[in-house]
Order: structure tokens, then C-alpha cells, then sequence
């Protein structure tokens, strides 16, 4: 074993023992979509006399998370989102109504003196004219009363808990107790209504919480005037269930928000939902690594097998590192997964490729030094196609958000797992292996002495494909006129995430007609409701934002439809949201797009990178024009499959003008056209070994996935076949047309019958 494999192997072993003991100690976080619970963003909002500043938000995230301690959710996360946002994450919490209730009350308690019963012309709940700081506010039984000014805040409170008093009568109330001026303040306030006659509304003190009488207790007879209550405590009674009063006292030990705050998104993920996710999840992995496993190992025999070891090791090492920098797991990140294992396959089988051409090639050859060619001649591909890959990652990190955002953070771990397992585990095995006296003596055994049966048929038949590259632009410009139509047909069906409304979906008994639910909530006033069936046995409907009472309604109303139903997920998206989650994708996308080709056009001059860039285009439109036809929804998921389909077709494009840019390099004499012709026959191996071993991966998550899954797979698989054909029989021709152009001349198919 030489010095160089020995370093590799050190490193190999050194990342994986690490990766083995994060992942052994290290649970990785789970999105809520996989995990369920209830995900709440809150906005604040400015009021005349406080700014929603960034300090503003940093004192209502504190606040929020003592009134969420108080509530026992077990492992709560708030984080802070920009200036004005905070994202709250409540595992297990199945009702947000009651989560909602109280983090998105302000929770302004005061104490104040009654002045006496409302008299008639004063205007409830307003302060009254030329009386500073007086308003008139109902009390807990609806009796108006005049009030004055606050003696007292929640501020002056030490603390508050919910009490039952059996005995006493009072039922469930709340204890409060003031401390230090609170304590002086409030003996003077109830001193003060002592000296009041017993039953005159002016010897009652108002306790308000958010502009309502809570409680409006008389001053106990036995209070002489002037002394008040001197221990610094009092009750709230009232007619409390034992939610409300525990409510209510974490209200008050949690404080006052420094400002008011709005819900502008809310998701609730049934455990079910979420339990049969990570499982159909989980199969579909699995079953899928599988296949594409014993797809390389037909392929390439022993070299296939070491390959698909080291797809184990970066499937353990994407774990660990994910698990490391404490990210979540959300079910769009797994499609930066699957990109990943599909190019952690890809750099494989262009090694191998690039080996078995130098096997072929040399009089002499040695399998080891066959391979230590194919790994020096494939890294420019393998390099350039997973680069642009990270800068597309990057962005997505820096400029979107939500689940676009989890999507660039696992894509980038996952990329970067798949360099190291491809390019130094593998190639250490790989080595290892070659290396085996047995395995000189049997070169046919590690799968690269042979050319394949698709480099033999083309050596043998030798097809000038790019004879007639216009003939190929006018069928890729009619598949994009029939697909792009249906945009203009059909349009493209935004989800929630992306225009604001709700979603809910439900898990029916038996399946359900959708056409006559539909129908049942047209005539029930929800006229743009639109109700899809979802699996098996279940149904979506997404309509505009609805309140929770109508929220209410239209489940009842499904259920009169469709029998029973569980509610198992359930969204609502605010319209400023969608609006800037649609703008900041749009954005993301198109900085994406391009900065990949500011870096082709650096690296394969303007011409490839522009045929690059106008073969993703194409396969977006495509892609989009499709699920246009097809009525599927356009949303978060979708958007992640859809960048998973460019990563795809640029790894397509970069290998193939990486071997552009060689031949060209050589100066074998043919025209551009021959060149691109020679460089299609050469690559189009890897391209097919590549597509099959991605589209087992992706078969196995369309029909194992669920419905959670299901329209990501068909997604993927779509834009899979379109972006193997773009990358030949688009960006080619685009390129060969671009290249004329800037010569000044036509597209040549002389010298096009090169050899492969």
C-alpha cells in the first residue's frame, strides 16, 4: 500500500469512526412534518407607542418562551426569524387552538379603582372625554363600569397560580402576589376603596387582562378605611374551568408581550401523518438503495459492490453530520438526500467509465493504474457538477426560507458526503481491491476490463447524432410548446405555502367521491374550496384563510359527506406570507440559476455555459407545463423537487461539455459538431448508468413514499427523463448552434462520423 492510499485510508477510517460515535450519541432533529405537532410563526406588529424593533422581538421571544415552559410541552423551540418573526415548533401539541390562544394574547394586566356604575352617554370600552386615563369597561357579569385610571400592572405581580378551593366555594381561582412596591400599591388601592359604603360599585377593584374585567372583586367589610390589605395578596375568582385558571396564571407570571403579535402561519402534523412518513420514508430508502445498489454491482461486478459500501458510508456520514450541526430534518430535505446518493452513484460510474476507457485503451493495462486514471479524469466532472450544486445550496440557505431554506442546508451536507465518500472511500476500497493479487489474475472480475454493452453497441454502430442538431431544437421546442401550454391553459395551481389560505387534509374510513364534497361545501358558502383525493382513503381541501369557527364548519360538513375523518394535517398560511415566501423562491431560483452560469461560463466559456442554462429553462417549463396538465399543486415540495431536477441536469450538461472541453482540447481536427458528436457517443454510458440507478431510488419513493411523497417521486422521475434528454439533445445542439453563431458561420455536420 503506497503513502497516498494509506493517508486516505487514515482519513477514510478517522471520518468514519467519528461519524459511527456522532451518530450512536446525537439524535438527529426531526421536522414537525415527519414528526408531528404544531409549527406557529409569529409576526409583531407596532402600536403607537412601542416599535416592533429587533430588541421588541428579542423581549417577546422571552416572554413566549416562559408562557411555553408553563405549558409542558416537551422540547419546544423558538428561534428568531429576521426583525419581526418568531418561529415556534410544539412537538406533539395536536391542538393549536390553545397554543395559539396563548402565546398570541399580549396579556396587559392593571388593577384598577372603580369609580362608580357607568352613567348613560359614556361609551364602553373608549376613554372618556376630558377624563385622563378613565374608560368604561363591562365587568364579568356585563355591568358597565366607570374605571380609573391603572394603580397597578403585571409588573408589580411576584407571581400567580391556580388554586381550587373546595371548601370556600370559590371554586378554581388564581392567588397573586405583589412584591416590593406592588405590595404598597395595592394595600393603598384597596385602602382607598374601603373607605367606600359595602355594596356601592365604587368599593370594588377591577382587575383587566387585555381590555377586559376578569375579576371586579368588593373590598372585604372587615378592611377598615385607609388601611387596606396589607400582605400583598389577592384572588381572582370567577366562573373558571381548571384550563382557563391555569391559562390565565401563566399569563400573568409570563409577563406582558412588549408588543402585540399576529399568527401568520400555523401547521398542525398528525402523529399518524407524520409516524407513516418516516416509514414509508424509511422503506423507500432502503428498497431503493437497494435496487441501485445491485444495479452497480451488475454493472460493475467487484468495483459495483465496493461502490455500493461506500454509499452505506455516506448515507452513515450525511447522518452524523447532520445530526453534528444540530439541523432539522424535514420531509423537502429529503430530497437534498436523494439528490445526493444520486450523485455520490454518478461520480462512481464516471470513474469507472473514464477507467474502462484507459482499460481499453493502453496495450498493457493494469486494473490499478486504470483506475488511478479514471479517478484523475473524472474529477474535473465530478468537481465542476458538484460545485454548482453548493453555490445553488448556498443560496437557497441565504436567500430563501421555510422548508426551501432545510432544503439548501441538506443538500449541501449531503453533497459534500458524497465527494468524500466517492472520491476517498471508494477510491480506497477501490484500490485496496485492485491492488489483490487474485484480482489482477481475474481483471474481468471488477467489472472495468469489459467496455459495457452500451459503449459496444455504439462502438459498433457508431450514430451521428448531431448530423442534424436543428432537427433536434425544433422536437425540444415542440415538447415545450405542448408542456407550456399547459400553463397558459390550465395555469399553474399555487399551494398555500405560496398565496396564503388553509390547508387540511383528512384520513377517511373507506375513499370518497372529492366531486361530492366539493359540492356539499359549495352549498355550505366555501365556493372555491378545492377538494383532491390524497392516498388511498383521504382528502385535502384547500380553500381561502379561514377562521377556526369556519374551520369547524367545513369539517362538519365533510363529515356529513364522508363518514367519519380524522383531521391529520392541517395549514394556514397568511396572504403577506405567501406573497413573500412566493418571492423570495422566485428570487432564490433565479440568483441560483444564475450564478451556476456566471461559474459554467468560467469554466466552459460562454458557449457550454449558456447551452447549460437554456437546457435547464427548458426542463423547468417542461417540468411545470406537466404538473399544470396534471391539476398537481405547485408548493414547497415541489419547489424542492423542482431544484433537485436542475441538479440533475446540470451534472447531465457539465459531464458532457467537460468532455467537450477535453476533445476540443486535443485538436483532433473534426468541427465543433463532430467534437460534440464524439463527446455524446463517449459520456452516453455514464448518463444511462446514471439514470437507472437514479430511477430505481425514485420508483421505490413514488410507490412506497405515501402521499406525503408521491407527487415529490413523480416529480423527480419527470424531470429526470427530461433532463437526460435535454442535456443531448437540447443543450448540445443549443451549444453547436451558439458556436457557429459566434464564428460567423452555420452549424457543420462534416466530420461529425468521428469515432467513439
Amino acid at each position: 500500500m503506497n503513502r497516498s492510499l494509506r493517508v486516505r485510508a487514515l482519513l477514510a477510517l478517522a471520518v468514519l469512526a467519528l461519524s459511527l460515535y456522532v451518530a450512536a450519541t446525537v439524535p438527529v432533529r426531526l421536522g414537525l412534518d415527519l414528526r408531528g405537532g404544531t409549527q406557529i410563526v409569529l409576526e409583531t406588529r407596532s402600536t403607537p407607542t412601542a416599535d416592533a424593533d429587533s430588541a421588541a422581538t428579542d423581549r417577546t421571544l422571552e416572554v413566549l418562551r416562559g408562557r411555553i415552559d408553563a405549558l409542558g410541552v416537551a422540547e419546544p423551540t423558538l428561534v428568531r426569524s429576521g426583525d419581526h418573526r418568531i418561529i415556534v415548533e410544539l412537538p406533539g401539541v395536536q391542538d393549536p387552538k390553545k397554543a395559539a390562544a396563548v402565546l398570541g394574547r399580549t396579556a396587559q394586566l392593571t388593577f384598577h379603582p372603580v369609580l362608580g356604575a357607568a352613567q348613560d352617554g359614556d361609551e364602553t370600552s373608549r376613554p372618556l372625554p376630558k377624563r385622563s386615563g378613565q374608560r368604561v369597561l363591562p365587568d364579568e357579569s356585563g355591568t358597565p363600569l366607570r374605571l380609573g385610571p391603572a394603580s397597578l400592572t403585571g409588573e408589580d405581580v411576584k407571581e400567580a397560580a391556580a388554586r381550587f378551593d373546595q371548601q370556600g366555594g370559590a371554586g378554581w381561582h388564581i392567588t397573586v402576589g405583589f412584591e416590593g412596591a406592588g405590595r404598597d400599591g395595592w394595600a393603598r388601592l384597596t385602602g382607598e376603596a374601603a373607605c367606600k359604603a359595602p355594596g356601592d360599585a365604587a368599593r370594588r377593584v377591577a382587575i383587566v387582562l387585555d381590555d377586559k374585567v376578569i375579576s371586579s372583586p368588593q373590598v372585604d367589610p372587615s378592611i377598615a378605611c385607609g388601611a387596606g390589605i396589607r400582605d400583598g395578596a389577592t384572588q381572582i375568582t370567577g366562573s373558571f374551568s381548571p384550563e382557563e385558571a391555569r391559562e390565565l396564571s401563566l399569563l400573568i407570571n409570563g409577563g406582558a408581550l412588549p408588543v402585540p403579535v399576529e399568527t401568520v402561519e400555523q401547521r398542525t402534523v398528525g402523529p399518524t401523518l407524520g409516524a407513516q412518513a418516516i416509514t414509508a420514508s424509511a422503506w423507500a430508502a432502503v428498497i431503493g438503495t437497494a435496487l441501485t445498489s445491485l444495479f452497480i454491482i451488475v454493472v460493475y461486478r467487484l468495483l459495483g459492490a465496493l461502490a455500493a459500501l461506500a454509499l452505506a458510508c455516506y448515507s452513515l456520514v450525511s447522518y452524523a453530520a447532520l445530526a453534528a450541526l444540530g439541523a432539522t430534518l424535514t420531509l423537502p430535505g429529503l430530497a437534498g438526500f436523494v439528490l445526493a446518493i444520486g450523485m455520490a452513484v454518478d461520480a462512481n460510474v464516471l470513474v469507472f467509465e473514464r477507467a474502462r476507457e484507459e482499460y481499453a485503451a493502453r496495450r498493457r493495462p493494469s486494473i490499478r493504474s486504470a483506475l488511478t486514471a479514471g479517478f484523475r479524469n473524472a474529477f474535473s466532472a465530478i468537481a465542476d457538477s458538484n460545485i454548482t450544486t453548493l453555490i445553488a445550496a448556498a443560496l437557497l440557505f441565504f436567500l430563501a426560507s421555510g422548508p426551501v431554506r432545510g432544503f439548501g442546508v441538506t443538500l449541501g451536507i449531503g453533497v459534500l458526503a458524497s465527494m468524500f465518500s466517492a472520491l476517498v472511500i471508494s477510491r480506497v476500497l477501490a484500490e485496496f481491491a485492485a491492488s489483490r493479487p487474485g484480482v489482477r489474475r481475474r481483471p474481468r472480475l471488477t467489472g472495468i476490463a469489459t467496455t459495457g454493452a452500451v459503449r459496444e453497441r455504439l462502438t459498433r454502430r457508431n450514430p451521428l447524432l448531431m448530423r442534424r442538431p436543428r432537427r433536434w431544437l425544433a422536437t425540444s421546442a415542440a415538447v415545450l410548446v405542448l408542456a407550456g401550454s399547459g400553463l397558459a391553459v390550465r395555469g399553474v395551481d399555487l399551494g398555500v405555502e405560496f398565496t396564503g389560505g388553509r390547508l387540511i387534509e383528512y384520513s377517511t374510513s373507506s375513499p370518497v367521491d372529492p366531486g361530492r364534497v366539493r359540492s356539499a361545501l359549495a352549498d355550505a358558502g366555501y365556493p372555491r374550496a378545492v377538494v383532491q383525493s390524497s392516498g388511498d382513503a383521504g382528502l385535502t381541501v384547500r380553500t381561502d384563510p379561514l377562521t377556526d369557527a369556519e374551520e369547524r364548519e367545513v369539517t362538519g360538513t365533510l363529515r356529513e359527506v364522508a363518514g367519519p375523518a380524522d383531521k391529520v394535517r392541517d395549514e394556514l398560511i397568511g396572504p403577506s406570507l405567501g406573497k413573500e415566501l412566493r418571492q423570495g423562491a422566485l428570487i432564490a431560483l433565479a440568483v441560483a440559476l444564475g450564478a451556476q452560469f456566471v461559474y459554467l461560463a468560467a469554466r466552459f466559456r460562454w458557449v457550454l455555459g449558456s447551452a447549460t442554462v437554456v437546457a435547464l429553462v427548458h426542463d423547468v417549463v417542461i417540468l411545470l407545463g406537466v404538473f399544470a396538465w396534471l391539476g398537481k399543486p405547485v408548493d414547497g415540495v415541489f419547489l424542492a423537487a423542482l431544484l433537485t431536477v436542475i441538479g440533475y441536469s446540470v451534472n447531465d450538461s457539465v459531464v458532457l461539455f467537460d468532455r467537450v472541453r477535453e476533445l476540443d482540447r486535443r485538436g483532433s481536427g473534426p468541427p465543433f459538431s463532430g467534437v460534440v458528436n464524439k463527446a455524446i457517443l463517449q459520456t452516453l454510458p455514464r448518463t444511462v448508468n446514471t439514470g437507472m440507478g437514479a430511477a430505481f431510488m425514485l420508483t421505490a419513493l413514488a410507490v412506497l413514499g405515501g402521499s406525503s411523497l408521491t407527487d415529490f417521486a413523480l416529480a423527480l422521475l419527470i424531470g429526470l427523463a427530461v433532463g437526460t434528454y435535454s442535456s443531448v439533445f437540447t443543450a448540445a445542439p443549443v451549444a453547436i448552434g451558439l458556436h457557429a453563431r459566434s464564428r460567423g458561420g452555420k452549424p457543420s455536420a462534416e466530420g461529425a462520423a468521428v469515432t467513439a
